[in-house]
């Protein structure tokens, strides 16, 4: 995959999963001069990315799904986010590099969430609403939805344009 760090290189494997066949169409594909696509097909061809056979270049796609097979099997298995097997199994499916990809739709899958995200919150604290949208959007753009689920779950109460936790699950 190193060879891929070059920009010119990038480009011809571009072109080539785009649909272009030779040196040429590479050349007229990428905007990069003959000279350039031919080293950059020769050092691919190299690497056992590329087959080349005269000017007619064929991206060896194998190797990118091996590549990436790979790289999967070598990558720790991520950290369980709660546990509780089944808790942990919600806030896998929405929750991806310390973000929720979704907003659950199903209330209890949704419940689980919220009480998840609801520990960024201190216990005895006031927060102003634009302090609990800084807090949210860091998970999800939607601050106002999570905002309300929290309210209506009990997990967040307000009052005068103040926000306060008052439910969930306190690490002590």
């Amino acid at each position: 995959m190193g060879l891929l760090a070059d920009p010119t290189r990038l480009k011809v494997v571009a072109a080539l999963a785009l649909g272009a066949g030779t040196i040429e169409e590479v050349a007229a594909a990428s905007g990069l001069e003959l000279k350039d696509v031919a080293l950059a097909a020769r050092r691919l061809a190299r690497g056992g990315l590329v087959r080349r056979d005269g000017h007619v270049l064929e991206l060896v796609t194998d190797r990118f799904a091996a590549a990436a097979r790979a790289a999967a099997e070598a990558a720790p298995a991520p950290e369980p986010l709660s546990e509780d097997p089944a808790e942990s199994a919600v806030l896998a499916a929405f929750v991806r590099e310390g973000r929720l990809v979704s907003i659950p739709a199903q209330r209890s899958k949704r419940r689980v969430v919220l009480e998840h995200l609801v520990r960024v919150f201190d216990v005895g604290v006031r927060y102003p609403e634009r302090e609990v949208n800084a807090l949210l959007a860091v998970w999800h753009p939607d601050t106002a939805a999570l905002r309300r689920y929290l309210v209506d779950e009990g997990l967040l109460s307000r009052s005068a344009g103040l926000y306060w936790r008052s439910g969930g699950w306190v690490d002590v």
